[in-house]
């Protein structure tokens, strides 16, 4: 599943600004589709996923964006084969330093130098609590509008490329819209459908007429 910057945003809690300064300054970049002029879209995988929770988990733990880079240069230098340390290894906080779990779970190491153990962040709950937030964000769901005085069963689909949503109506075959919240997209079917009947009614009108 490749995710795009509001769907990133959406799922964590990260501004698009933020975002936006990670990818441009090479902290955490997207790595199946990078942000390659007007119109181009930034396409995050679930391992980039997991990289900006945890950066963000770090900072809301008060630890700051030069300290996380400074321990992400220390790791990769003393342990290059770990290629992307905010996915692969534990790391652990007392808000002043940052402290890894080595593999063999023997070591604890002070990536800054200082400190006392207090927090820690899991890696299994981060990628669990991500799957459940995913799957949660890629179910369909079913909503009754009404039309002039009509009601019609519509779909809602998380639209997973440009964010937001998009909306069909099944029994009114090619009938579909989109829009940015789900108030929105509702909306819009509802739009979609009025236009729908009224061109139905008038092709009807014209085969009438011939």
């Amino acid at each position: 599943m490749y995710l795009n910057s509001k769907t990133v945003s959406k799922i964590i809690g990260l501004s698009f600004r933020r975002i936006d300064y990670w990818d441009r300054s090479h902290f955490i970049k997207p790595s199946i589709s990078e942000a390659s002029g007007h119109g181009s879209v930034r396409l995050y995988s679930f391992g980039d996923l997991v990289q900006l929770t945890v950066a963000k988990t770090l900072l809301d733990k008060g630890i700051s964006l030069q300290k996380i880079r400074k321990a992400i240069n220390y790791l990769k230098k003393n342990m290059p084969e770990i290629k992307k340390p905010l996915s692969e290894v534990k790391f652990l906080t007392d808000g002043e330093s940052i402290f890894v779990l080595t593999k063999d779970k023997k070591e604890i190491i002070d990536t800054l130098k200082s400190g006392q153990l207090v927090f820690s962040i899991a890696l299994g709950e981060i990628m669990e609590s991500l799957k459940g937030e995913l799957l949660a964000l890629n179910k369909e769901k079913k909503y009754s509008v009404a039309v002039k005085g009509k009601k019609y069963s519509v779909v809602l689909h998380p639209d997973t490329e440009d964010g937001g949503y998009w909306t069909e109506c099944p029994v009114l075959p090619g009938c579909a819209s989109q829009g940015e919240t789900i108030e929105e997209a509702l909306e819009m079917i509802k739009d979609a459908i009025e236009g729908h009947i009224e061109v139905a009614k008038t092709r009807k009108a014209v085969r009438k007429v011939s």
